[in-house]
This record gives structure tokens, C-alpha cells and sequence, in this order.
């Protein structure tokens, strides 16, 4: 039989990495930008919009297989990312792409690239 002996409660902790650095303040937009598209339901809704086109929160579910509420949470990342602009019109709330931010995105990323490997 093995007897256990009490150890200290002080127990020394596994070896870990040193931990990564979060990422630069800067980049924390294009970071959520990049996460927003990186959904293959919020690039459908995205793509359904056409130059100069809005569309209600309705118009866009009644176009997907989503529910009303899986459309919402979709179009609050969007728009928390600042890839669309979402205003109320009455009862009705209608949404829009923001072009100027996906790009501003783009180009962040294009700079870092060019800055560091070219």
C-alpha cells in the first residue's frame, strides 16, 4: 500500500510559454473586419446587396434559410465591425454596406505586407 504524505499547499505550477502579446490596438479593427467576413453566413448576407441597395432585416431573412434571430446576431457583427450601417426608418430597420471600412481594412493589411516583406 502506498501512503500519501500531505504536500505543501504551495505547489509549484507547469512550465508555460511566455504568453503571446495581444494585438496591437491599431489592428483590432481590421482584426474584426476580418472576423465579420470570415463567417460563411455573413459573406451571403453581405452579397446580397447591390450598388446603392438597402435591405430591411426582413427583406434579408425572408431571402436566407436563417432564422429572424440567427439574422439579427449575423447583421450585429456586421455592423460591430463597421462593414455595414444599420439606421431605422419607422417600424422597419434597414441596413447597408460601408465599402470605405472593408477597404480601410484591406488596405491595413496591404501596408503591413508591404512594410514587412517587401
Amino acid at each position: 500500500m502506498v501512503s500519501r504524505t500531505a504536500t505543501s499547499s504551495r505547489t509549484s505550477a507547469p512550465a508555460r510559454r511566455p504568453a503571446a502579446r495581444g494585438l496591437p490596438r491599431a489592428w483590432l479593427h481590421t482584426a474584426r473586419v476580418f472576423t465579420a467576413l470570415g463567417d460563411p453566413q455573413r459573406q451571403r448576407i453581405l452579397l446580397m446587396f447591390e450598388r446603392g441597395r438597402r435591405l430591411s432585416i426582413g427583406e434579408i431573412v425572408a431571402a436566407t434559410p436563417l432564422s429572424r434571430t440567427a439574422v439579427v446576431h449575423h447583421l450585429r457583427v456586421l455592423k460591430e465591425a463597421g462593414v455595414i450601417v444599420c439606421v431605422r426608418e419607422g417600424r422597419h430597420v434597414v441596413c447597408r454596406p460601408d465599402p470605405a471600412a472593408v477597404r480601410a481594412a484591406i488596405d491595413a493589411v496591404s501596408s503591413y505586407l508591404s512594410e514587412r516583406f517587401e
